[in-house]
């Protein structure tokens, strides 16, 4: 059995579901269990229309519901027949009006609390789920909708709940192994879960890849896989460098560490329970049917390459903390402590000295509170835009050179760095620079690290009956084999600024 999850993109229209349909009808010997995120952008577009009704813009907000249903419904009619999306929409058409009466009560009340955020932004994998179910049932599938929140059971930390695994695990196994037993499709939401209870929660945003994920592990699946609309994971972001590489097989270990620090292919708590479990997770691309993609294993052979991967946060905030001057350090640094503790913040990166500490954090989540607090007990600076870079791979610390390889490289870039973090895990080099740079610095780095590989195919032509080898006019050496013709091929690694 494996389970196979599909992002926003992979099912954004009729075209994106037909193809979603092809891959998992090549995977249909397989028992798959299908999770499918909301289509792309329709949570953002829930967003806006629940802000817009918290602010008591409800004709605004009833327009956004508008155009939401016209899209569900359109794509719905392009991928079934008549008499097929005639019985989808009196199964859609509950949901919408469930939903505009929930925003006629957010624009009077006007508070959007975080259950009442869950509870909305929910819609989403409920309304694609639906659809695309229905689609695979017209192109020879025998898929067949699921609730994901009557299988994936959660803690009531609304907008980041915490899974159950016991409870999960006992409800998917009652609810979905029957289907698989009969060669149904199980066709779920990602990233919607609910209480013991039955009341609506989410796993965050982009908590969908983390759904299939827990699926994954609850039904001891022989492997997860990640389907995306890139060609897997890369050595770094191709928007920020166009000569970035797909990798082929890579740690849990490396592959975690980078969904933390910015790498957009996977949610950072995915490989959780695929861990735990050990089960082999693929990353592949769904605008390609033969992806081969990224394997995801406990151990990956080592890289030719110094490190696996480049990956850049942006958005971060770094805190500065001093201790006033005159005043006791005994205890500066717990009392720091317990004020993070406090505003439940997570941070990124800590560097610390007896007198000073200095965090980093994503800028639009930490609280102004935790500031003010600060400020009671020492000096504090925050300085916005910055960007963490981190260099991830395997036993890094075991090779001389690496650290003033890469702090050499950035400097000959021309960035300044702000903040450094190396030690505290072993597969990782971290740093802080101004999110301006973060191009320049990534595209030098990956130059450097990942030098280009080119084959060019040389030929060696007789001359006085021997073989010469010549490279772009220049001798190169050449074969000794008396008036023969010898073709050669040449592996360049060549290095980029």
């Amino acid at each position: 059995m494996i389970v196979m999850k599909f992002g926003g993109t992979s099912v954004e229209s009729s075209e994106a579901i037909e193809r979603v349909a092809k891959i998992v009808l090549s995977r249909q010997k397989q028992s798959p269990v299908v999770v499918v995120s909301a289509m792309a952008k329709v949570t953002d577009h829930l967003v806006a229309m629940g802000n817009k009704a918290a602010a008591g813009e409800c004709d605004a907000s009833l327009e956004l519901l508008r155009a939401l249903r016209e899209r569900h419904i359109e794509t719905a009619k392009s991928l079934l027949s008549v008499k097929r999306s005639a019985t989808l929409a009196p199964r859609l058409q509950p949901l919408f009006s469930e939903l505009e009466n929930f925003l006629r009560g957010l624009a009077a009340v006007r508070e959007l609390t975080p259950r009442g955020s869950d509870y909305l932004l929910s819609f989403g994998e409920l309304l694609s789920s639906l659809i695309v179910a229905d689609a695979f049932n017209l192109r020879g599938l025998s898929g067949v909708w699921v609730d994901s929140r009557e299988c994936l059971v959660t803690d009531s930390r609304h907008t980041h709940a915490v899974p159950q695994m016991d409870q999960t695990r006992e409800r998917s196994k009652k609810k979905i192994l029957p289907l698989l037993s009969k060669k149904r499709i199980p066709v779920m939401g990602g990233f919607i879960a609910a209480t013991i209870d039955g009341v609506p929660t989410t796993l965050g945003r982009g908590g969908s890849d983390y759904s299939a994920a827990i699926i994954g592990a609850a039904l001891d699946a022989d492997r997860i896989e990640i389907w995306t609309d890139v060609e897997g994971m890369m050595t770094t972001d191709p928007r920020l460098c166009s000569e970035a590489k797909t990798i082929k097989r890579i740690s849990f270990n490396e592959a975690a560490e980078l969904a933390y620090f910015g790498a957009k292919v996977l949610h950072p708590a995915t490989l959780l329970p695929a861990i735990h479990k050990n089960i082999p997770v693929y990353v592949l691309n769904s605008r390609n049917l033969k992806s081969t993609g990224t394997e995801i294993t406990a151990q990956a052979p080592p890289s030719r390459d110094v490190f696996r991967a480049i990956t850049a946060k942006m958005g971060i905030s770094i805190v500065n903390v001093v201790a006033s001057r005159g005043v006791m350090v005994h205890g500066f640094l717990r009392s720091v402590f317990e004020a993070l503790d406090r505003h439940s913040t997570s941070v990124d990166i800590v560097a610390i000295s007896e007198v000073s500490l200095s965090f980093t954090m994503e800028t639009k989540r930490l609280p102004k509170a935790l500031l003010k607090e600060l400020e009671q007990i020492a000096d504090v600076a925050c300085e916005d835009k910055q960007a963490i870079i981190c260099l991830v791979g395997e036993d890094i610390h075991g090779k001389p050179g690496i650290a003033a390889s890469v702090f050499n490289t950035i400097a000959d870039a021309g960035v300044n760095i702000r903040m450094i973090s190396q030690g505290a895990s072993e597969i990782n080099i971290s740093f802080v620079v101004d999110e301006k740079d973060v191009p320049k610095a990534v595209r030098r780095l990956h130059g450097h690290f990942f030098p280009a590989v080119t084959t060019r195919k040389v030929r060696a032509h007789k001359k006085n009956g021997l073989g010469r080898v010549r490279v772009n006019g220049s001798a190169a050496g050449g074969g000794r084999r008396r008036g023969t013709y010898v073709p050669t091929t040449v592996e360049l690694r060549a290095s980029r600024p």
